[in-house]
């Protein structure tokens, strides 16, 4: 440590006793003019002897006038150290007048010159005239009280003094001791000390202030002592922190001898412990995961790499070090641009292409907010999984698919622990793993068909995934330290709510997705469907065309669907026959019309008039949801004779439906007289209520409506109003209550050629939430009650197999 300040170099060190009479000369300072010769770090204090570093082309002019002159020159510190061209006001109040005994050049070409202080000054004035490149100020001498030497005090505040510079300069400039030795005046010697100790320069210059030589010095004593503390202490520590390199140096010698002998024994195996070691320092883990991986590094390097543990160890450290701490995707800001992606990804779904882009404004106007939890709901083939992508590119991060279909282990989802041999981390922190980003899309599929058993639920590990207050510290069983999983957008994809847990329900937004009418449909084939055909059968698109009809007739006929995925096969069916026939024949088809898909795909499997008519009694046409879309359903009644205790059902219908039929039953006996039944058929006759398609299973009530007057046509023997169909649910009161599916229920009736819904007045908010396109070419009716349905559906025509019962 180098206590000289910084304006003197070292080794060039002279003290003088206060000098006689007969070393003054007969020139006088100029106390009104007085040149200023600033330096930096350095206070003279009166009766010191210093060499002084000159580095200023200023400073050296006037150093070397001074000593050819032997004139006088006022020695000020600067405030700033760092101003190379200080003025009057960057200099300290206090200084002393000097004179300049000799400027030596050195060997490098520096100059120094040695400056031997008199009395003291403060400046009162800036005196430089005008264009004199010297500076000069008016200054007042001011006299000290010095220090007496008989004083006993001051003895022991000499002594003392002297003591602890002798310890502070023991080590780095014992010459310093040697110079002081000769000096007896106590006065000069606490000047010296004042200079020469370690002491801030403010505090330096509050003691040149003083006028009483004892208070200085006792101001001194304060100030050595506590820097002397602080050497030790530093010299101290300096020894620990020797002690200690001299340890590290040793360990890692001892490593790298192990290194080398590792590397001897296992060839490149040794190297692994380095590679890993540099790429962990390269990686941005939390505080906790940092701490796991360098504990488990070490462990990894002290085992066998012929071990089976060893691989073991390694691969967990591989896939700690491949996870994405702290890596981020920037997010798309181009809010026309992601609107453009959903575009020309996806035809049609407005209202979710409409509430994606919502999302994505938040996100941008918010990029730390916490993403809701989307789930996207609706058949199959309605574009779900595809629409994750497409959000993943409009918002321009990656994008990771987790199945989740037939899952019902926990630690698919957690992870397993490291125990367990063949362990592996969850399916979450895999994908984000591949993702290679800690905000990417991850796409939940099929989350309604997540499994469970006795022993283990999946949706209850989902709950910590899905929860924005849980996330941030997500824990896998295999990483064993928390990731933070609250900058990731989850989608998730279900074809059905009902099987979805409430608790999981409740955490995520639900949006729905209906299906396409066949126009939509014809407008996806046209757009994205055939493009990819072709592409994926090595076809130009100058191969056999598909023209409108052709493809509305597909749908017609070949597909019964809600989505595009069969329509998808069966256009790929169809080109494919296509080829094979030109290569069969030679001859190039160029178009394939409405009237030779029988030729490709044979007979027709749908008939788009599935409506069978209504002249046969107690038959009537429902609607119904299913997870693959709408149907229409068809509930046929019949009676035959017996005493009316038995109410028989089929169809494979679940308890709700049934306890539907039950329901309609007792409400068209309790009402028989305003329907103009006689009340005693129900003794004398059975019902045997059937809904076709027995091996489909069947449930729900939405099918109260369509029994009851299914009942009422067959025990009046009157047909039901032609292409009428119907869905609602009943109470004992007659009461018809709204049901669900209503996009959906539409479609299908629009498919089967029908052109009259009766439904709850309830849900006439659905349906005008539905675009008008789905509605064109349907009338509905609104009804409150049962009797509303039944003056509505039942007419005064009797039926074309009607009997007198």
């Amino acid at each position: 440590m180098n206590f000289f300040p910084a304006d003197t170099p070292k080794g060039i060190f002279t003290i003088k006793n206060a000098p006689t009479e007969e070393d003054k000369t007969t020139i006088k300072p100029d106390y009104d003019a007085l040149p200023v010769f600033p330096t930096r770090n350095l206070v003279l204090f009166p009766g010191v002897a210093l060499p002084v570093t000159v580095a200023r082309k200023q400073s050296l002019d006037l150093a070397q006038w001074a000593e050819s002159s032997e004139g006088y020159i006022g020695v000020f510190c600067q405030i700033d150290p760092a101003e190379d061209s200080p003025g009057v006001k960057d200099l300290f109040n206090y200084g002393v007048i000097a004179r300049v005994i000799k400027v030596l050049e050195l060997p490098d070409g520096s100059h120094t010159a040695l400056v031997q202080a008199e009395g003291k000054v403060k400046i009162e004035a800036d005196f430089t005239p005008i264009g004199d490149p010297c500076m000069k100020v008016k200054v007042k001498p001011i006299s000290d009280i010095g220090a007496k030497a008989e004083d006993t005090e001051i003895q022991v505040l000499v002594k003392s003094i002297r003591d602890i510079a002798e310890g502070i300069f023991s080590q780095n400039q014992p010459d310093v001791m040697v110079n002081v030795e000769s000096v007896t005046n106590p006065s000069i010697l606490i000047n010296t000390f004042s200079t020469m100790l370690p002491i801030e320069l403010e505090k330096r210059m509050e003691m040149l202030a003083m006028r009483s030589v004892k208070k200085r010095g006792e101001t001194l004593l304060a100030q050595v002592t506590r820097s002397s503390e602080m050497i030790s202490l530093s010299r101290e520590l300096q020894q620990r922190a020797k002690e200690s390199l001299d340890e590290r140096q040793r360990s890692v010698f001892l490593e790298q001898q192990m290194a080398e002998i590792t590397k001897e024994l296992y060839g490149d195996e040794g190297d692994e412990h380095e590679r890993m070691k540099r790429q962990g320092e390269e990686t941005d883990f939390t505080p906790e995961a940092r701490k796991q991986f360098d504990k488990e590094l070490e462990k990894l390097r002290r085992l066998n790499p012929q071990s089976p543990e060893y691989s073991v160890q390694r691969n967990y450290l591989d896939i700690l070090l491949d996870l994405p701490w702290g890596k981020t995707t920037p997010l798309e800001k181009d809010i026309k641009k992601a609107e453009d992606v959903l575009e020309h990804d996806h035809f049609g779904l407005d209202k979710v292409k409409e509430r994606i882009l919502e999302q994505i404004a938040v996100m941008i106007n918010n990029p730390n907010g916490k993403a809701p939890i989307i789930c996207l709901v609706g058949p199959p083939g309605v574009g779900k999984t595809s629409l994750g992508r497409s959000i993943a590119r409009a918002l321009g991060r990656a994008y990771e698919r987790v199945s989740l279909g037939g899952v019902n282990d926990e630690a698919e989802i957690r992870g397993h622990r490291r125990t367990y041999i063949g362990a592996m981390p969850g399916r979450i922190i895999a994908a984000l793993r591949k993702a290679e980003s800690s905000n990417p899309v991850l796409l939940l599929d099929e989350i309604d068909k997540v499994g469970r058993d006795y022993k283990s639920d999946p949706s209850s590990a989902l709950l910590e995934v899905l929860d924005p207050e849980q996330n941030a510290r997500f824990h896998d069983n295999y990483i064993d330290v928390d990731y933070d999983l609250s900058h990731v957008l989850f989608i998730a994809t279900a074809n059905t709510l009902t099987t979805i847990p409430q608790p999981l329900l409740d955490r995520m937004e639900i949006i729905d997705i209906a299906g396409y009418l066949p126009e939509e449909k014809v407008e996806i084939a046209r757009r994205h469907l055939l493009p990819r055909i072709y592409q994926e059968l090595g076809m130009t698109e100058n191969g056999p065309q598909l023209d409108d009809d052709t493809i509305e007739a597909v749908i017609d006929k070949y597909t019964a669907e809600s989505g595009v995925r069969q329509l998808e096969k069966t256009l790929t069916n169809v080109l494919r026959k296509a080829l094979l026939k030109e290569m069969r024949q030679g001859e190039k088809i160029t178009h394939v019309h409405p009237d030779d898909l029988q030729g490709f795909l044979r007979a027709p499997l749908y008939n788009r008039e599935r409506y069978e008519g209504n002249e046969f009694a107690g038959v009537v046409t429902g609607l119904a949801w299913t997870a693959v879309g709408g149907e229409i359903l068809f509930i046929e009644s019949s009676v035959s004779a017996g005493k009316g205790e038995k109410l028989t059902l089929t169809g494979n219908l679940g308890d709700v439906m049934k306890e539907s039929a039950v329901i309609a039953l007792q409400y068209v006996k309790s009402h028989a007289n305003e329907l103009g039944i006689d009340p005693e058929l129900f003794d004398k006759y059975n019902l045997h209520i059937h809904v076709p398609e027995g091996a489909i299973p069947k449930d729900g009530p939405s099918a109260g409506i369509t029994m009851a007057t299914s009942i009422v046509s067959t025990f009046t023997q009157r047909r039901v109003k032609e292409r009428l169909a119907m869905t609602g649910e009943i109470t004992l009161r007659g009461k018809v209550l709204p049901v669900g599916g209503i996009k959906e229920k539409i479609l299908a009736a629009k498919r089967a050629g029908i052109t009259e819904i009766a439904l709850s007045q309830d849900n006439r908010k659905d349906v005008e939430d539905i675009n008008e396109i789905y509605r064109r070419g349907l009338t509905f009716h609104y009804v409150n009650t049962v009797m509303d349905v039944l003056s509505l559906a039942i007419t005064d025509s009797p039926a074309a197999d009607a009997r007198t019962l």
